[in-house]
């Protein structure tokens, strides 16, 4: 996928980024860039975990196992610019966004219920990192990290839509997209919920 995804067409999400996130973000770069570090992290770390739960699926582990190299690769390119800037890997902290994403998992459903939901919060989350990478290489001051930023955004951008594209493999379309819906409403109720801070990615 090429260019900038356009928000409403193709990252579905129903409540853009604060604008006022990009200039909190920019007062604290070594906090941004340690938390986009442990985002990609944990990104690679997840896909590992999906392939060891569905090693029976094929499709899913041949379409994640490149997955968890372009993340950790991305691991490596944060980690490398917090080094150039003399900045320190901070530790890893709790991710509101993604825990309150958690809280609409189905809890008593069936094993494919299981599979869908696990693949639409990956899929969520990659579209909103992306939407934030695209909010931080229009928004920063700084030229390089702008550049920085939008290879980023153009190498995740069809990260969201590959786990829709795996949930419609193994699953009903129908379902999927109506489960998606609902996902997308709740992720707009999440934005509203959670505090607005410069030092996470999401």
């Amino acid at each position: 996928m090429n260019g900038v995804p356009e928000q409403k067409n193709i990252l579905g999400l129903q409540l853009p980024t604060d604008p006022r996130w990009v200039d909190l973000a920019s007062i604290s770069l070594e906090a941004i860039l340690t938390d986009h570090a442990w985002c990609e992290q944990k990104a690679a770390s997840s896909c590992i975990s999906l392939i060891q739960r569905y090693p029976e699926k094929q499709e899913l582990v041949e379409a994640l196992s490149p997955i968890v190299t372009e993340e950790w690769g991305h691991f490596r390119m944060v980690i490398a610019e917090l080094k150039k800037r003399g900045l320190q890997l901070g530790r890893q902290r709790k991710d509101a966004y993604v825990n309150e994403l958690l809280q609409f998992q189905k809890k008593d459903g069936s094993p494919q219920d299981s599979l869908l939901d696990k693949l639409l919060i990956f899929a969520l989350i990659e579209a909103r990192s992306c939407e934030r990478f695209k909010r931080l290489s229009e928004g920063l001051e700084d030229p390089y990290l702008r550049t920085f930023y939008r290879r980023f955004m153009e190498s995740e951008a069809g990260h969201y839509h590959l786990f829709i594209e795996l949930a419609e493999t193994y699953i009903e379309r129908d379902k999927v997209r109506t489960r998606w819906a609902a996902w997308l409403e709740w992720e707009a109720g999440v934005m509203n919920r959670i505090e607005l801070r410069g030092d996470r990615m999401h």
